[in-house]
């Protein structure tokens, strides 16, 4: 077992990063350091396979490589102990387990702010942390580092807890990282470099100043144009009916994007997962781990969208499909854009962006919203199909203002049918044990939902999604004294589950969130029972 599993590394090790233009990034910790690499994350000297990835080398990786390739260690412990000689090891994330008095949720968060707030560090030598000029909150948990799109609904408890200073500091960083790198990672680590996230920092620009918004887009107007030249890079020379890293060309004309990443080897951070996926699969390793990093680059990692037959991780084929969520928000970033130009006095560009939005929306209408249904779904652009799974994605054309009344009505009748549960709003209508599946609910889904609606004045179902998320969140706090990442909303006293990891304390995102639901709906933070919750029939509590 152990000898096939070697040989299927070997063949693996000369996957390549593929990388755009010129420009060259920080080699991730697989490139670096090679079959110490792989041989370490096969054989499980951690559990979780972020703890290598993480872990700083004491000395270059060609005088790590030759020890190791002197000393020849072979056993899990012995593996271990030259990781331990030559690596620092990240220190273990603080637990709030261990947080024994029991504070009022809303001051739990604001003491949380602290806890997950790091100071800029200076560049260590081979590590796969990138530097940031200014503080940064991260995640919490085993996520030691900022995430792009868990940031903007972080940012969003900041303010509500008066940390205006921070949010500064935050948009900082991520344009700062466009500027180094021409996008904003995943997240501030060299093995995140080769995909992005949902493209959030139009609306992270625009919470600096919520009463000109123009301004500040006018402000980071060259980090705005360039993140979106980094999603649309390919589309002016792409023919009809082909695709070029994010951008798809339908064959009527029509340009949308889907989620890429432009590496097709295993994930550093999850490298035994995605190997032992590739060994047990029939398909290509290449092609399979292409996938599987889009969908990390979707932030949905995992769900049902993104498989083949709606129920397996093997037959995922993210790359195939067009989204609402991502098309969305680039319908906004373009909207962003134009509205910053604006400012300015560029004409051009006004008209450019304007035009480009125009498009978009009558792409996403005609290719992503199914008139039977009444809501948005993926697209599959290689079968000229949508698929017709029904998930929180719907939502976001509400949420940058894409959707026409008449639509949102209809959203607003399915989402209340099919994905409303008694503790929010479930992620999809399938339970396949991944985390991004029903019946997890997450608390950036939540904010899409009640922000979409409350646009388009849609506010009962708006205010039930509010109120049955934050008696949720709640009561798990009350039962365990944690904020974590997700949550069961069909079953509310049980916490959310699946996914490659366990989970996680914290939790930015769900911090964020929770604040400023409870500054909207004072009221509803105070229910300790859903149905309390205004508007809720006795019939959905089932």
């Amino acid at each position: 077992m152990i000898a096939g599993i070697f040989r299927f590394l070997v063949l693996l090790l000369g996957i390549q990063c593929i990388r755009a233009g010129a420009q060259q990034f920080p080699d991730p910790p697989q490139d670096l350091f090679k079959d110490l690499y792989a041989e370490v994350e096969m054989a499980g000297v951690f559990p979780d396979s972020k703890e290598f990835a993480d872990a700083v080398p004491r000395s270059t990786p060609s005088e790590i490589l030759r020890l190791y390739h002197l000393e020849k260690p072979r056993s899990r412990l012995a593996l271990r102990r030259f990781v331990q000689q030559h690596f620092e090891l990240p220190q273990e994330a603080l637990s709030p387990d261990s947080v024994t008095d029991r504070e009022p949720i809303e001051e739990r968060i604001r003491s949380l702010w602290e806890q997950l707030r790091r100071e800029p560090r200076r560049e260590q030598p081979y590590s796969s942390l990138l530097p940031l000029p200014r503080p940064f909150v991260v995640p919490g948990g085993r996520f030691r580092e900022v995430y792009y799109w868990d940031t903007y609904f972080t940012m969003l408890g900041l303010i509500e807890s008066g940390h205006q200073d921070l949010v500064h500091d935050l948009v900082d960083n991520f344009a700062f990282l466009i500027d180094t790198y021409g996008h904003i990672p995943n997240g501030n680590r060299s093995y995140y470099l080769s995909r992005s996230q949902p493209p959030f920092f139009f609306k992270m620009v625009g919470l600096l100043a919520p009463d000109d918004e123009a301004g500040a887009f006018a402000r980071y107007l060259p980090e705005l144009k360039e993140e979106y030249a980094f999603w649309m890079e390919g589309a002016e020379t792409l023919l009809p009916g082909t695709a070029h890293r994010r951008v798809v060309a339908l064959p009527g004309g029509a340009v949308l994007n889907r989620y890429w990443d432009d590496r097709e080897t295993a994930r550093d951070e999850s490298y035994r997962e995605d190997m032992m996926l590739a060994q047990s699969s029939k398909r290509k390793p290449r092609q399979l781990f292409r996938n599987i990093r889009a969908a990390a680059e979707s932030g949905w990692d995992f769900s049902s969208r993104w498989f083949a037959d709606g129920r397996s991780l093997s037959t995922i084929d993210t790359t195939g499909i067009l989204p609402p969520d991502l098309n969305s928000l680039l319908f906004g970033l373009e909207n962003a854009i134009r509205a910053g130009c604006e400012r300015t006095g560029d004409q051009a560009c006004v008209r450019d962006f304007s035009q480009r939005a125009t498009a978009r929306r009558a792409a996403v209408n005609r290719y992503l919203w199914d008139q039977p249904c009444g809501c948005y779904l993926d697209y599959h652009y290689r079968s000229r199909k949508r698929i017709s799974h029904i998930s929180a994605a719907t939502l976001y054309p509400l949420f940058v203002g894409l959707a026409d009344d008449s639509q949102a009505s209809q959203v607003a009748a399915v989402v209340s049918r099919e994905l409303l549960k008694p503790g929010g709003l479930a992620t999809t209508t399938v339970n396949t044990r991944q985390q991004w599946d029903s019946p997890n609910g997450w608390a950036p889904l939540q904010w899409i939902a009640v922000a979409g609606f409350r646009g388009y004045r849609q506010s009962k179902i708006a205010e039930e999604i509010a109120c049955r998320w934050m008696v949720n969140v709640s009561r798990a706090y009350r039962d365990s004294n944690r904020l974590v990442e997700k949550y069961d909303v069909i079953t509310p006293d049980r916490p959310g589950g699946g996914g490659e990891y366990p989970l996680q304390d914290g939790f930015g995102w769900t911090n964020g969130v929770m604040s400023k639901l409870m500054t909207l709906y004072p009221q509803d933070a105070a229910y300790s029972n859903v149905a309390a919750c205004p508007g809720v029939p006795a019939t959905s509590l089932h």
